[in-house]
Order: C-alpha cells, then structure tokens, then sequence
C-alpha cells in the first residue's frame, strides 16, 4: 500500500483518468455513428432514427477484459484516457526521474483526445509542489488530419480523420481539467495542426516529449520541432509504435539523426527512450 502523500494522489488520480476504479458502462449507440466502417455508423444512425421519436436512447454494452482496459486496448466511452494504465505508469516515471534529477524544461504532449495524459502530467507536477514548468497542450482538437500522401507516402489511405470520436474541442479538455483542479496557468494550449503550430510555439526547453499523433506525418510534423528542444537526459515517449505510420515515422527520425538510444517498450505499442 502507497504511504508517501504524492502515490496517494496519483495513484487514484490515474485510476480515474482511465476510468478503472468502475466497470466500463454501456455507451450511447449514437457514438457509433462516429467511429467504425460505414455499415456500423449506417445501422446505428437507423436504429437511433427509429426510437428517437419515444424518447429513447439505445446503448451498446462493451464488455473488454480488465487486461484491455489497463493496457489501453480499447475505445473508451467514459475515461478521459485510452492510453491505459501502464503508459500512465510510464508518464510518472519519466516526469517524477525528470524532477529528480533535474533534467530541465517543461512536459508537451502531441496529440491529447479528451486531456487524460495532460492532467496526470499537470497532477504530477502539484503532487510535488513544482510551479516553475508548464504542460503543454498540443492537438487541432478537430481530430487527425486527411492524409497527405504527397508529402508522407507513408500515410497513403490512412482512416483516422474519419473518426469524429477522436475529436475533442479545447473547450471541453480544458473543462476536464477543471474537474480535476488542475486548470491553471501552468498550462499551455497550443491549438492547430502540428505543422503549423510546434514550429512557432513558445516553447523553450523539454524534458519529457510525449507523441500520440497516430500517423506517420503527425509523427514526424511533432518529431522535427520538438526533439531538438528536449534536454539531454529528457525522455521523448511514443504512444502508438504498434501502428505502422507512426512507427516508420519514429524509426526514419531515429536513422537519420544516428539516435542509438535504447527503445524501451512500455505496453503492446507504447516505446520510450532517454535523449543522450
């Protein structure tokens, strides 16, 4: 059992960012109209058609095994986190060997869904009394961008754009924080695709990078403005190497600037490595 003040925060802080402290309730059969192939979204908005006039709402039990809800397997449908227990794990242990050792800047993550990543990293910083850096807040808050395959070959055909679900306004991230306390000027919204926004941010030094951009050109549009701020010692964390863009984009940044450090594996797609 957690004794030290800090743990007895954030342990139960991450178990509710992911939602594990109560069963992954049924959710609006309404939200499959923004996720899944046509066929699904078609027969959901039928179906939802039909009852509406009764005043009913038909919902879709989920039912993923404890181990896919703490490794980050799944959708959500109430968290405000997928990335699961063992990347939230993942984030306290680069933040909190961060303050330890000193290694300077600030926390960025690339790409935050519904701010779940965010506000453990803010929680973190308050947990130990630290005031002096910020959580910055990157993500278009309208969901991935179409694919660019002219620019990133890589991303030819790739889907997540059409997933309305990943799209969640600043206003309503910024409302999480609030429910959490944790919304204050510590943290930063940087607001717009990667591509335009990372290359002039206010940004200065980095000591934890975290990517969850999905795809090969979100990757990399992170990648090339951020790494050169990350502090030696700074940890750059990978959410999504299990998808094939993301991954390609990592490795082809990692081989062409002769990074050698060693990729630690986290989960089934989360990798992480120290700036040397």
């Amino acid at each position: 059992m957690a004794t030290d003040p800090a743990a007895l925060y954030l342990d139960p802080l991450k178990k509710t960012l992911a939602f594990l402290l109560w069963p992954e309730p049924p959710v609006p059969l309404a939200w499959s109209r923004r996720q899944g192939r046509w066929p699904k979204r078609l027969v959901a908005t039928a179906l939802c058609g039909l009852v509406k006039p009764f005043g009913l709402q038909p919902a879709l039990a989920k039912t993923p095994t404890a181990a896919q809800r703490e490794e980050g397997q799944i959708w959500p449908g109430y968290a405000d986190t997928m990335i699961g227990l063992k990347r939230l794990d993942n984030i306290q242990h680069c933040v909190e060997t961060a303050l330890a050792e000193g290694i300077a800047g600030d926390l960025i993550e690339t790409g935050v869904w519904r701010g779940g990543g965010c506000i453990f990293m803010r929680g973190i910083l308050a947990a130990h009394g630290v005031t002096d850096r910020k959580v910055f807040v990157a993500d278009s808050f309208a969901g991935l961008p179409p694919p660019d395959p002219r620019r990133y070959p890589a991303d030819a055909g790739d889907q997540h754009h059409c997933h309305d679900i990943l799209a969640v306004s600043r206003e309503q991230v910024a409302t999480n924080f609030a429910k959490y306390g944790l919304l204050d000027d510590q943290v930063v919204f940087l607001a717009g695709w990667f591509k335009d926004t990372l290359p002039r941010a206010p940004l200065g030094q980095l000591a934890v990078l975290r990517l969850d951009g999905d795809m090969y050109g979100s990757t990399l549009d992170a990648l090339v403005p951020l790494y050169p701020r990350l502090s030696q010692g700074g940890f750059c964390i990978v959410d999504d190497y299990a998808l094939p863009g993301c991954r390609q984009a990592v490795d082809d940044y990692r081989a062409e600037h002769g990074i050698t450090a060693a990729l630690h594996e986290v989960d089934w797609t989360g990798r992480y490595w120290r700036k040397p």
